[in-house]
């Protein structure tokens, strides 16, 4: 077949060359990509039988499995777009992805679909649940919505081809604003082969490949790894973990070539005794989802040091932006890199005029993998994918460009260093976080009169998560009591690591607003004397 620009082309084109290659490895369980193919074109055969129009949202809230991988490849075959839920979210969080992605089908299991029934009944939305257990649990309650196991939902066959562009909408990834609840970044089939095909160029993927698949599926950079396999035509080896050790133990038992993570996870490995073997496969390790610590680096090169190691730096709407080569690592281990292949990143004044070598300014990103924006939120789209000056790429028609946000600095060399980000997101154990939805979930408690989350620099996590509040009745309050209550709320991490209880109101800034800047501050100042 033609080069895929279509996401389903990735495994389809993988099944044309090499049908009884390994595609996916999960649980022991191993599927051809034959096999692959086949799964993909049955779940789009179920999705066309519901009667889903072009472009209907499919939910998939389901740990990794051969389901999960085929539902999303499956969806964007149906002329669907899939909305991946990250599985440690609680039922608060998926609510509101699936009301605000107005999702049409949800894939889920069996003890998932238990925990969420009283959210599913405020979806008006919802038109069926697809479980990936073998029976269908409670068939005969009576729901507004339909229930089907995976096999009944599979039995259709394959549909006749949908007719789509690389730019139609392929996913649509959710990821935590600044302004409180997650939002739903639009993904283009363009973005997601086009990453496929410039971070394959540069790791070098290979159809030999064995790669490790750690990340949340519902991560751009956790299903890049599904894409660059398939692009590659190699093995994809899906773990859930609860430990560092079972990481190690797979890459040593699957023979690993390459391993993407981000910064808490590789300073938990980094402190553990590697078995030899890994040595002898791992062709490379990447890091994303924040700077990785020196020492940790140092570490991790000591116990594989035949790996080739590669610091990536992205963001959702652009998938990924650029990554430092190995052999400058040792030159620059400060640096973020220069821009992936097939994509330019600029450093901009406010006014748009590019900055000098080493001065200050906002990072652009302009090409094939910048998103289409955000998921029914105009405002925030015009804020941060705006039209790029016509100076700065000499085309006649206007161009969107991603405006990061970050603040970076490039040298005379065109390697980039970040700064800073620019708005007051945190960034914790890998994950992006809105201090609004922490301070959300406290208030809900009705514990709380004034809450403030931020973030404290943490070399294992990124940041460590602060609130300071101001109870309703201070006498009968604890904190205790308060993280219990928001541990049944909210995902592990973000559930905050340190509580400060005030006596008095909170500092505002000139808006009235609480300052988070100003708190922040004070507890980095308390902490370093």
């Amino acid at each position: 077949m033609t080069a895929p620009y279509l996401l389903h082309h990735l495994i389809d084109r993988a099944a044309e060359r090499a049908p009884t290659a390994q595609s996916l490895r999960s649980k022991g369980h191993m599927l051809t990509y034959a096999q692959l193919a086949t799964l993909q074109d049955r779940v789009a055969g179920g999705l066309k039988a519901a009667g889903l129009e072009r472009f209907a949202r499919v939910g998939i809230y389901l740990s990794k499995s051969h389901e999960a991988v085929a539902a999303a490849f499956g969806a964007t075959k149906a002329g669907c777009c899939f909305v991946p839920i990250n599985p440690v979210l609680k039922s608060l969080q998926v609510e509101h992805i699936l009301l605000d992605g107005d999702v049409e089908i949800l894939f889920t299991s069996r003890e998932r679909y238990l925990s969420l029934r009283d959210t599913l009944s405020r979806c008006p939305m919802l038109r069926m649940v697809v479980l990936t257990s073998e029976s269908c649990p409670l068939a005969e309650e009576e729901t507004r919505y339909a229930l089907h196991t995976w096999e009944e939902f599979i039995s259709t066959g394959a549909p006749a081809p949908v007719r789509l562009a690389d730019i139609d909408m392929a996913a649509i990834l959710y990821t935590s604003g600044s302004t409180g609840k997650p939002k739903g970044v639009v993904i283009s089939h363009r973005n997601l082969v086009s990453g496929a095909a410039s971070v394959a160029s540069y790791l070098e993927n290979r159809a030999d490949d064995r790669l490790l698949a750690v990340l949340p599926l519902s991560f751009d950079a956790g299903f890049s790894q599904l894409t660059t396999t398939f692009y590659a035509g190699g093995r994809a080896v899906l773990l859930d973990y609860t430990m560092p050790t079972e990481v190690l133990k797979t890459l040593a038992r699957e023979r690993i070539t390459g391993l993407t993570a981000v910064p808490p996870l590789y300073v938990q490995l980094s402190e553990l005794e590697w078995p030899r073997e890994i040595n002898e496969h791992l062709r490379y390790f990447a890091n994303t989802g924040g700077k990785m610590p020196r020492e940790t680096l140092a570490r991790l090169r000591a116990r594989v040091p035949s790996a080739k190691p590669y610091l990536m730096y992205g963001l959702t709407e652009a998938f990924r932006s650029s990554y430092l080569p190995p052999e400058e690592v040792d030159r620059r281990p400060d640096s973020i890199g220069r821009a992936i292949p097939n994509q330019e990143l600029l450093v901009l004044r406010p006014d748009g005029t590019p900055c000098a070598p080493n001065e200050p300014g906002e990072l652009v990103h302009r090409g094939s993998t910048v998103a289409l924006g955000y998921w029914k939120d105009s405002q925030r789209t015009a804020e941060r994918f705006r039209l790029l000056p016509r100076s700065l790429n000499g085309l006649v028609l206007p161009e969107i460009a991603v405006f990061s946000g970050d603040s970076v600095q490039m040298d005379e060399e065109g390697f980039l260093y970040f700064i800073g980000r620019n708005d007051e997101m945190l960034k914790s154990s890998g994950y992006r976080i809105s201090p609004v939805e922490i301070e959300e979930a406290i208030y809900s408690t009705g514990l709380v009169a004034e809450a403030a989350a931020v973030g404290l620099p943490d070399e294992r996590l990124g940041h460590r998560i602060a609130v300071l509040l101001l109870p309703r009745t201070p006498s009968e309050f604890s904190a205790d009591g308060l993280l219990r209550a928001l541990q049944k709320m909210l995902p592990p991490y973000m559930v905050p690591h340190h509580v400060e209880v005030r006596d008095e109101s909170l500092p505002r800034n000139g808006n009235g607003k609480i300052d988070r800047k100003k708190l922040q501050r004070e507890l980095i100042g308390e902490e370093t004397h």
